[in-house]
């Protein structure tokens, strides 16, 4: 009888034993084909987010190297936020879709060194790279302050859309919007446009280390003032950086990035250096 009961106890306990077995076996499949769907997942999301992203780093890098920008002293960084700006404001439609100059002012660099570039995206080429001047109240050889108060006498960061052509006490001027508010948006009261002044010259540099200095408007050379007006005039991106604290710009979203397509005529190859 003992015999027989030891007997019954053994074999419910080995039944157990591989009832329990299989249940695990079956929990952790499961979970391991659960974890492998989700490895698969992941590792679909991050093949398809670097080619988005990379359609948009290729077509900067296209453009950047092309143009020449590179040799010209363009920083890659700043070209792409100035990219990153124009198609938010093209989506905005800040700018007309057939805009396709830019221009970069790099206030990093000191005034002495040709720190304006006037790019043609469509044509990937540079049409100019000159002087220009800050504002006195931004700083001598370097502007370090930035303001978008009246008479503060300092440049404005951020971005820009150009306007009409006008003449006044700097002859034949170019108007600015500012388009980032309480960074530039006071342009237009401020009086903030890109004129000549006789101060933006190689002499000046010689004579006192650095530019001379505008009441916070992006003044250039006269010898080269009319060119720049006519190649930027009527609905182009200007953008003006600094590498400060406190700066922020919806217009450098990169959310458009994941959905980016590059225009049907950039296919153009890319010039090793």
């Amino acid at each position: 009888m003992i015999k027989t009961i030891n007997g019954h106890i053994k074999r419910r306990f080995w039944l157990a034993a591989a009832i329990l077995f299989i249940l695990t076996f079956a929990i952790i499949s499961s979970r391991s084909a659960t974890v492998k769907k989700a490895a698969v997942a992941t590792k679909k999301e991050a093949r398809e987010e670097p080619k988005a992203t990379s359609a948009f780093a290729s077509y900067v890098e296209n453009i950047f190297q092309n143009a020449g920008l590179k040799t010209s002293g363009l920083d890659y960084s700043v070209f792409q936020k100035a990219i990153t700006g124009y198609y938010n404001l093209k989506q905005n439609k800040a700018l007309p879709q057939s805009s396709s100059i830019i221009t970069v002012i790099d206030f990093n660099k000191a005034s002495t060194e040709k720190r304006m570039w006037i790019v043609d995206l469509a044509k990937k080429q540079l049409l100019l790279n000159t002087w220009v001047a800050h504002g006195q109240g931004s700083g001598e050889l370097m502007a370090t302050e930035f303001s978008n108060k009246s008479d503060s006498h300092q440049s404005s960061l951020g971005f820009y859309v150009t306007d009409n052509v006008y003449y006044g006490k700097h002859g034949r001027s170019l108007k600015l919007d500012g388009m980032d508010a309480g960074f530039n948006s006071n342009a237009r009261a401020r009086a903030v446009v890109l004129h000549a002044a006789d101060y933006v010259c190689e002499n000046t540099i010689k004579s006192l280390g650095r530019l001379g200095r505008s009441f916070g408007c992006p003044a250039v050379s006269p010898e080269v003032s009319n060119k720049i007006i006519d190649l930027i005039k009527g609905k182009n991106m200007l953008y003006v950086n600094a590498n400060v604290d406190g700066y922020t710009s919806k217009y450098l979203n990169e959310g458009f990035i994941a959905s980016f397509a590059a225009p049907a005529d950039s296919a153009i190859s890319i010039t090793q250096n």
